[in-house]
């Protein structure tokens, strides 16, 4: 995986210096180098991650046309683009290279049959106009500042404050979203005057500008299929098996984050299958606290795969010393709890010398495991209620004000589709919460270290099956992701995936409830929880913990925490320097 960042201005020629500013802030998303493109108003920075031909792989590419690609990604099916494009037409074995072939010929619409992950930038030859284009599920990010200057863009927000083409000032609307839901949607940033390019978004960008936008779509758009079981489960492993195959294709040590659930469970069953070597398994667990240890789980799954297993655990000790440095590293904010052991199982296949690990994220998106899905389909006297209905400080006092504006996500048109309210709130859950808070957390919590998460469920073939399966074959009997465990149980019955979801946890309230009255003071103390919310609310919040992990107030802690450590370092720009107390005992 890499970073990029490029500069177009309406008149003159950029900087280099500021471009170079950018690429040392994305350093390390491409350690292993780096290349520029450098043509009249316009200037383009790449750092480099070696994963598929490590030799002849150095971007910028070029084509015989003069046009030049940059590229954040992979394209999983670039062999067979190869060989319907013709391998004459290639000078390397890149499966970056695959885009601008396809640009020669498609032209703005090069991205419509590409499977993969990727932030890319193509420089035509020509007219020297920019083509920006972000994968369809939005597992790879892309950021965008225009101003009367010219355009910017960056592979991470960080990249474009530290170049000083836009200032680290909050956007007080992201913020509520924020807090309230723990991510935030569309395309604005927490950050102002910076925006996401969109899932499946291709920018055109002439003369310092946007001239126009393309967007494909993730989904189908058809009605459930009147599939069977048997025809179900067929159908499933195709797609799963074959889009396994294409997520292992790699140069470079791959492996597993394994946590015995069914979406990590259901990769492993097909990558034993797919390899002759046993697989690295990696899983992260939390000793001697009140949730769910996941460790010995896997290890008894990974056992039965033959696979390697490897262990590390999240502590006490962990969550103080880590949390300022993994906060650091949220430019994007995203207040999930499971960016800490996200981080550290980073790290942990780092020093095991592996820079590819596959993930399960978006299983629970596609086949319908999250609780909400089945609250939702039930009738309000059964319990039945929407999604996101209450925000987590709903009701608390604690915020000086009502956050008014929290939910109303931008987010893509349902009403005219012909789908289930299941699909429409799977969709929903597709636009917005998973490329704005788990693949967030996924992107940032690797690539700190070098390691590049790949996600076999977001590839457009499972797309096609999963989100075409009727409602039946997704829940049933109050059991989500029914079709996936039926299909699991059949491919890998040790992992045992037709017993009920425990749900993933991070004892977060228990950590903060051991030093809560130090803690609540020092959040209370900071200039932007004063600006939102009553000091003595927010001490009262903490101390109520002390002694007593209760769910909701550690969650609203936690996220107060969050959003005092996020503030810090990245709107006042301060050092992440020690643990958390070192940080929020520091002088403002």
């Amino acid at each position: 995986m890499c970073g990029i960042v490029g500069i177009a201005l309406k008149d003159g020629m950029p900087e280099i210096s500021i471009l170079h500013k950018m690429m040392s802030a994305i350093a390390h998303r491409g350690p292993d180098g780096s290349g520029q493109i450098v043509k009249d108003k316009v200037i383009l920075g790449h750092t480099r991650l070696s994963i598929i031909d490590l030799k002849t792989g150095d971007q910028p590419i070029s084509n015989v046309q003069g046009d030049q690609i940059i590229a954040n990604g992979e394209i999983y099916n670039f062999v067979e683009l190869r060989d319907r494009l013709g391998t004459d037409n290639f000078s390397t074995l890149s499966d970056c290279e695959a885009p601008l072939i396809l640009f020669q010929s498609q032209g703005k619409k090069f991205s419509e049959d590409m499977r993969g992950m990727y932030a890319i930038a193509i420089v035509e030859g020509d007219s020297g106009e920019i083509y920006l284009s972000r994968d369809r599920f939005g597992i790879k990010p892309l950021y965008i500042c225009e101003d009367e200057k010219g355009l910017s863009f960056a592979s991470e927000i960080g990249a474009l404050i530290e170049a000083n083409i836009v200032k680290p000032v909050l956007n007080t609307s992201v913020r509520d979203q924020l807090l309230q839901q723990q991510f935030t949607h569309g395309k604005v940033t927490a950050i102002r005057g910076v925006e996401r390019v969109l899932p499946g978004e291709t920018l055109r960008i002439g003369d310092g500008k946007i001239i126009e936008r393309l967007r494909h779509p993730a989904l189908p758009i058809d009605s459930p299929a009147d599939w069977n079981e048997e025809e179900a489960i067929k159908l499933l492993d195709d797609a799963l098996m074959d889009s396994v195959a294409v997520h292992q294709r790699s140069d470079v040590p791959y492996g597993l984050f394994l946590s015995g659930g069914v979406d990590s469970s259901a990769i492993l069953a097909c990558m034993r299958e797919l390899n002759d070597r046993p697989v690295e398994a990696f899983t992260a667990g939390f000793s001697g606290t009140q949730v769910t240890d996941e460790r010995a789980h896997a290890q008894t799954v990974a056992k039965a795969a033959g696979a390697n297993f490897y262990a590390v655990d999240f502590n006490e000790d962990d969550f103080w010393n880590l949390l300022p440095t993994i906060v650091g590293c949220l430019d994007d904010p995203t207040s999930d709890y499971a960016v800490l052991p996200t981080f550290k199982l980073g790290a942990l296949a780092r020093e095991r010398g592996i820079k590819v690990v596959l993930t399960g994220e978006g299983g629970d998106e596609l086949f319908a495991g999250y609780g909400r899905y089945r609250r939702l389909m039930r009738p309000w006297w059964m319990g039945g209620r929407p999604m996101r209905h209450k925000g987590i400080f709903e009701g608390s006092g604690i915020l000086r004000e009502p956050a008014g504006s929290w939910n109303t996500p931008d987010l893509i048109n349902t009403s005219h589709r012909s789908w289930t309210r299941l699909q429409q709130a799977q969709a929903t859950d597709c636009a917005g919460w998973l490329p704005n808070d788990l693949l967030i957390k996924l992107d940032r919590c690797l690539m700190a270290h070098g390691v590049e998460g790949r996600t076999p469920f977001l590839d457009l073939e499972v797309a096609n099956i999963a989100m075409r399966l009727p409602d039946r074959l997704k829940i049933r009997n109050n059991l989500g992701k029914y079709i996936l465990r039926k299909w699991l149980n059949k491919k890998f019955p040790e992992a045992k995936p037709m017993s009920p979801k425990k749900g993933f946890s991070v004892p977060v309230a228990e950590w903060i409830s051991k030093k809560a009255r130090l803690s609540g003071e020092l959040v209370a103390a900071q200039p932007c929880i004063e600006e939102i919310a009553n000091a003595g609310r927010v001490r009262a919040l903490f101390s109520s913990l002390d002694g007593n992990p209760n769910r909701k107030a550690g969650q609203m802690a936690w996220t107060l925490l969050f959003y005092a450590l996020w503030y810090r370092f990245h709107i006042d720009r301060k050092p992440c320097d020690g643990d958390v107390f070192d940080n929020l005992s520091i002088a403002n």
